[in-house]
């Protein structure tokens, strides 16, 4: 597996690191204020997750105070955990790719699945797969959504753009941006092969790695999620090779002819989950923490963060009929059959592939 950073976190309009020294400010002032609380609980969180309008209403059914850090990966996850106490923290938002990692190392407590809604979680999400190791549960998965193709519908045209080919058309060449993430670049570059992703062996990689090279020298740029997303708001590109309703559903009221689209030949999909810390003494109160996240009414609040919007894993989430129409609710049963999750590796694998990513780009 991969301990990856998030290829779906946008800070078009907060950066990557005012978001982090917000982070850090909202976790001091927290920690004051929640002297007076009956409880506190510790979360390593994304963005998402920060909004007073999520974390007050759990704040007040429960007399706690949630007191958040932000990361944006798990590898900053892992960091922070090196040099914080057994029991700082109580629950950690991850990439559920890493579920298997992380309980692996002991680090995460098995929850019951019976305490969560897997009922109403489609079965492509709740995929054990991706939330579970040896048998046991680890993660529940709350929030998804896709690595494809975003687009400016005044320049491109949506049927072109449904076909995962029209990144190689020389009529596009300079109009493109590549999001600087090696495992969903590496996926679409095989989709394009028509090649499965989850069946990749080493034999594949240097025809994905000559794809990658001709991509990129097709492409304007690549860069990391701020650089892309606005490089695409401001029309610098015309296409983000990577984007989803991450790139566009928050930015649609103001700026309508950006789009995204699954393409015929498939696309990828992310995946992020909740797990409680094995180390946690607050177990009770971090179960509750993450039901609340689960149930309709966090979901929905969680599906349009102001940081990124994307689906909820529970089908029940309270959205109104205009925030499903942005996230294509009605489409979804379609787009899941037709994408693959993030790569499950090997470390050895996961090596290989950055190691290629790397030489891509290197490239001339």
């Amino acid at each position: 597996m991969t301990m990856s950073s998030k290829p779906h976190r946008p800070r078009l309009l907060r950066s990557a690191a005012s978001a982090a020294l917000f982070g850090l400010a909202a976790f001091a002032a927290f920690g004051a204020i929640g002297a007076r609380a009956e409880e506190q609980l510790n979360v390593l969180t994304w963005c998402d997750h920060e909004d007073p309008a999520l974390l007050q209403p759990f704040e007040e059914a429960n007399g706690a105070k949630v007191n958040f850090k932000d990361i944006d990966s798990t590898a900053t996850a892992l960091a922070i955990l090196g040099q914080s106490k057994p029991g700082d923290w109580d629950v950690l938002v991850v990439d559920e790719t890493d579920t298997g990692r992380l309980a692996g190392m002991g680090l995460l407590a098995p929850l019951e699945a019976k305490d969560y809604p897997f009922a109403d979680i489609p079965a492509e999400i709740a995929d054990p797969t991706l939330t579970s190791h040896d048998g046991k549960l680890y993660t529940v998965p709350e929030k998804f959504g896709y690595n494809a193709i975003a687009f400016n519908k005044a320049a491109v045209d949506p049927a072109a753009a449904s076909d995962i080919n029209i990144l190689w058309d020389p009529k596009y060449k300079g109009r493109i941006a590549v999001y600087d993430y090696y495992v969903p670049e590496i996926e679409l570059a095989a989709i394009a092969l028509g090649k499965k992703p989850a069946e990749l062996t080493d034999a594949d990689l240097p025809a994905i790695k000559d794809k990658l090279i001709a991509l990129k020298h097709n492409a304007a740029m690549i860069g990391d999620v701020t650089t892309t997303q606005q490089a695409l708001a401001t029309g610098a590109v015309d296409i983000l090779v990577g984007g989803g309703e991450w790139v566009t559903a928050g930015l649609v009221k103001d700026n309508p002819n950006l789009d995204y689209v699954i393409p015929k030949q498939g696309a990828v999909r992310w995946q992020q989950g909740l797990g409680v810390f094995a180390a946690s003494t607050k177990k009770d109160l971090a179960t509750k923490f993450v039901q609340y996240i689960l149930s309709p009414e966090g979901q929905a609040k969680l599906a349009t963060s102001s940081c990124y919007w994307g689906m909820p894993a529970n089908s029940k989430a309270t959205l109104t009929d205009e925030q499903k129409k942005i996230l294509r609710w009605d489409d979804q049963a379609g787009y899941l059959k037709n994408t693959y999750p993030y790569l499950q590796m090997t470390p050895d694998f996961d090596k290989k592939l950055q190691a290629l990513w790397a030489e891509v780009l290197q490239a001339n």
